[in-house]
């Protein structure tokens, strides 16, 4: 799939109410087979956005993102799909989480308590202006290949928010969907074979 039909996706996803058999597949071709190695994370960084997406979407009665493997999505789309610009932005905002905390606590992100880590990223989500927005209204054509472009923390949970529902446990697991067929094809001659 190429960069700008994946970004015209996860536009779509934020204003779709169902996710068409099509549109998922193209989805999970960003989701990690099973042997992936991080590409574009250093180990700390890693562990910071397990620790990260952990506190998003935790653990309920259903595995959580860090149980869906975002960190992983996250590398791929990082890895295989973001422009140079993009990762280096990322990575960036990624290292002030650390810089923040560190400011604010005396400690790296990984190094606080778990109640220091929510409050670090609630006052992290409270810097992004949600509503500027309206997850409504059709994204411009010149803008639908920047969703790893703006407010780090924007990009980073809207990353959870897609690796997680188009992962396996995601989408069967949380949401309780199965993926259907594309078409039915119910006047299908049978032959002589498949009768038998």
């Amino acid at each position: 799939m190429h960069r700008r039909e994946l970004f015209r996706l996860l536009s779509a996803a934020a204003v779709a109410p169902v996710l068409t058999p099509d549109f998922l597949t193209l989805l999970r071709q960003a989701q990690p087979t099973a042997d992936y190695k991080i590409r574009s994370f250093s180990p700390h960084q890693n562990d910071a956005v397990i620790a990260m997406i952990d506190l998003i979407i935790p653990a309920t009665d259903t595995p959580g993102a860090k149980g869906a493997r975002v960190n992983e999505f996250m590398d791929v789309i990082l890895t295989d799909w973001a422009i140079p610009q993009e990762r280096a932005g990322f990575l960036k905002g990624l290292d002030d989480v650390d810089a923040q905390s560190t400011t604010l606590f005396g400690k790296t992100f990984l190094e606080i308590t778990p109640a220091q880590q929510i409050a670090l990223l609630r006052s992290l989500d409270d810097a992004v202006d949600w509503h500027h927005s309206d997850p409504h209204e059709p994204v411009p054509r010149d803008q639908r290949d920047s969703e790893l472009r703006g407010e780090f923390f924007r990009v980073f949970k809207k990353m959870t928010i897609h690796g997680y529902y188009t992962s396996e446990i995601g989408f069967t697991q949380e949401l309780k969907l199965e993926i259907i067929p594309g078409a039915q094809h119910g006047c299908v001659p049978v032959t002589p074979e498949k009768k038998a």
